[in-house]
């Protein structure tokens, strides 16, 4: 039963080829090609049953998106998702802007030329807890220079976890690869939940739980590190000249807006 049950997912994968990508090293240098415009392709590695990465394709249909994961069910799972957000919401079978791909994240330069990424999404990776297992955690130095590889000049990584040891650790991964990083919060949703982002099955239920979320985005490629460094040269420039915004000896932690 259990070998029949995994046959008709792939007959059903097999059936989809608009959508779901089997053998995504074919398409390398020609994602392009499979999504018949040249806008810009954001992945996701490790999608889970595909709710952020189908919300998002909806929400952007000017973004070409890539989901990413191992597994038969769980490309399933997200084909129809994506295809009943697309139906419910605008009305067609076909989702023109997805891809939903069975990839393993080690092999990511047999899938993409240098440069044929613009944007990777980290959502609620294996923390690999045990320190034997370092090396297999997504955001380990050698994981960050494949991404360096893939992306192009305007290069990004946003990286969403619930597991503090994971983020300590990606915090100092990405500043040993001298990652500028930006936009850090240690609990994501404190306020309430963040609106203008989209959450992945994981994060809604830790969120539901109260546990905090951490996040930060990481910019690789050179004309989006200048414009952080522009940035940050400004915001500095404007807190000086406004002069402390903080009364330490009152134990006054609020700052000016």
């Amino acid at each position: 039963m259990r070998l029949r049950g995994r046959k008709n997912i792939r007959e059903s994968l097999e059936r989809q080829p608009d959508l779901v990508v089997l053998e995504p090293q074919r398409l390398k240098g020609r994602w392009h090609e499979f999504f018949g415009n040249d806008n810009p392709i954001h992945i996701e590695c490790g999608m889970g049953k595909g709710q952020f990465i189908s919300r998002m394709s909806g929400n952007n249909p000017h973004i070409n998106y890539i989901g990413m994961d191992i597994y038969d069910e769980l490309l399933r799972r997200g084909s129809e998702k994506a295809r009943a957000l697309w139906q419910n919401e605008k009305g067609v079978d076909k989702v023109p802007n997805l891809a939903l791909a069975r990839g393993n994240v080690e092999f990511l330069e047999k899938m993409f030329e240098p440069g044929e990424l613009e944007r990777i999404y980290l959502n609620f990776s294996d923390p690999w807890p045990k320190s034997k297992h370092g090396k297999r955690r997504l955001t380990h130095p050698r994981f960050l220079m494949k991404y360096k590889e893939a992306l192009n000049d305007i290069g990004e990584i946003h990286f969403k976890t619930d597991s503090l040891s994971l983020f300590e650790f990606s915090l100092n991964s990405f500043s040993a690869v001298e990652y500028q990083m930006r936009n850090i919060s240690l609990d994501l949703h404190r306020h309430g939940i963040r609106e203008d982002l989209v959450l992945t099955e994981y994060e809604t239920k830790f969120v539901g739980q109260g546990m905090p979320i951490y996040r930060l985005e990481a910019v690789l490629g050179e004309k989006v590190q200048q414009e952080h460094r522009r940035a940050v040269a400004e915001e500095l420039e404007k807190q000086s000249s406004r002069g402390p915004t903080r009364n330490y000896e009152s134990g006054d932690d609020s700052e000016e807006e």
